[in-house]
């Protein structure tokens, strides 16, 4: 996306900026041999349709959570966690997770830990096989170009929490190479604050055999056959998953501003950006 284009999108709280694009993307390693990629990818989409298959069984968590493990695993993609092993807290309530963003990988990611349901923007419900994945889990879309549908997306996480749903969302808004960048929207954090929930931080990472790489990163104009075919022949590629302590806000004493930034100082913590957001582009939040 160009400034210029930046500059003329409308400013709403759901939207993100992100000087990202497919240039900032590149192997951290030699890349895997094409015959070891195209037997990945003949067994990745075998793992998607054997999803596709389970019919409304994927949206059972348990079944969730091992689908998305095996499409980890036939993209020879390796998971590491960190911390709490449970995305949720124990409580009356369910939990608002909140993540840095990266990739489409980020979801499967974050599913193979604990299968929660999923806020994500409208377009990956068209996106091939994994759209419709994602439909049968439960994700809740949103139109990040609508103020309008605002209101009504905040009062339904606040819904699904107070039952003792848990609910993940991408505050950035959009995606960043190195996942460390952009501001956090406070308008998801609402929700915890309506429904009385806790907020779960965490932080994604990638690398390639130990080294920060930026090949599963999903920015800019890319698109998801190019991602998937970079993913395909990455060798040693993990994506790490630091689960962080929770945090209770206080309704009278927090707001979603202090809230947001809270989450971000924990996700992001002091690692520098690759890109530096530029304020006279950033969007009202």
């Amino acid at each position: 996306m160009t400034d210029a284009a930046a500059m003329s999108l409308p400013e709403h709280a759901w939207a993100g900026w992100s000087p990202c694009t497919p240039g900032c993307v590149s192997h951290a390693a030699d890349r895997v041999p094409a015959t070891r990629g195209a037997r990945r990818a003949t067994v990745f989409l075998g793992a998607v349709m054997g999803a596709l298959l389970s019919g409304r069984r994927i949206a059972d968590p348990e079944t969730l959570r091992a689908r998305a493990a095996t499409l980890l695993d036939a993209l020879g993609i390796r998971l590491e966690v960190t911390g709490d092993s449970t995305l949720s807290a124990p409580g009356g309530t369910g939990t608002l997770i909140v993540a840095n963003h990266i990739s489409w990988l980020d979801i499967l990611a974050l599913l193979a830990v604990e299968p929660v349901a999923m806020l994500a923007k409208r377009e990956i419900a068209g996106w091939p096989l994994i759209g419709s994945l994602a439909t049968r889990a439960g994700t809740m879309y949103i139109d990040r170009g609508s103020l309008r549908e605002l209101p009504d997306t905040v009062r339904e996480m606040a819904a699904r929490l107070r039952d003792g749903q848990s609910v993940m969302a991408f505050p950035q808004g959009i995606t960043w190479c190195s996942g460390t960048g952009g501001s956090f929207r406070r308008a998801t954090f609402q929700a915890a604050l309506d429904a009385g929930a806790p907020v779960r931080p965490v932080t994604l990472e990638y690398v390639q055999h130990g080294a920060p790489t930026t090949v599963a990163a999903f920015v800019g104009e890319d698109d998801f056959g190019g991602s998937l075919r970079r993913v395909l022949r990455a060798d040693g590629l993990t994506v790490r998953v630091a689960v962080h302590r929770t945090l209770r806000p206080m309704r009278d004493v927090d707001d979603r501003r202090r809230l947001a930034a809270q989450a971000q100082a924990t996700v992001c913590g002091a690692r520098l950006p690759l890109h530096q957001e530029f304020p006279a582009l950033e969007l009202a939040r």
